[in-house]
């Protein structure tokens, strides 16, 4: 049960008309993001307003005319995917937090020192943004975002955008519950099934992933996977 007096306002503006729902923060934004979250733990109220300050509920007529049906719960999930919300300064923080984030990640993930050809740690680059004060922008994704933040730290931090070529051959005890792991750590250039029954891949990969798949495919295979690098991009 969503707590009326906790709920946020998710606003559409639409057809000339205003359409409001007061939702949960957290749970309206996991649905604006594509998670299955039933609308009764979202919606605090479940009806559509065109004033919720003033429990000015929106008219059916209007409804109709501009989303082309009545149901105040279809209408909602529209207001709520498609509209803004008035969120918190509480939940503006934790927008921010998230994407730096991510943005940290992906740099960590995809980039490289220069200099050594290993990935920056996330900390050092975190450090990074902080000197240059970088600025995270929540209404923009990570990726619009990206090339502006390694614009910022590039003074600071030498850093290279990086792919490398993993050769991967993997022994038929642990090939077939292995090989599909692999595969998602990036690009398939070939992939082949040998005469032994070992799977054998050539992969593309970010070149700041190299050591996280080293240590997966040791893992599953017991230490019995034959990889390495075999050209940088």
């Amino acid at each position: 049960m969503v707590d009326v007096d906790k709920a946020i306002i998710a606003r559409l503006k639409k057809g000339g008309h205003v359409f409001e729902v007061l939702v949960d923060c957290d749970n309206a934004l996991a649905f604006k993001a594509g998670k299955a979250i039933d609308m009764a733990d979202i919606l605090a109220v479940q009806d559509v307003f065109e004033d919720s300050k003033k429990g000015m509920r929106a008219a059916k007529n209007i409804m109709v005319n501009v989303f082309g049906t009545s149901d105040r719960i279809e209408i909602a999930k529209q207001i709520i995917l498609k509209g803004d919300m008035h969120l918190t300064a509480e939940h503006h923080a934790k927008i921010v937090e998230q994407k730096r984030k991510q943005i940290i990640g992906l740099i960590h993930m995809n980039a490289v020192d220069p200099q050594t050809g290993y990935p920056h740690p996330a900390e050092r680059i975190d450090l990074a943004m902080k000197e240059a004060k970088v600025r995270i922008d929540e209404k923009k994704s990570v990726e619009d975002q990206i090339q502006d933040v390694l614009k910022s730290i590039r003074a600071i931090l030498p850093i290279k955008f990086e792919s490398v070529r993993i050769e991967i051959k993997i022994p038929v005890q642990h090939a077939e519950k292995t090989f599909r792991i692999a595969k998602k750590y990036g690009k398939v250039i070939k992939e082949l099934w040998l005469d032994d029954s070992s799977w054998f891949g050539i992969l593309e990969i970010p070149a700041g992933m190299q050591d996280e798949l080293h240590s997966i495919m040791n893992k599953m295979t017991n230490r019995t996977v034959e990889i390495r690098t075999v050209k940088t991009m």
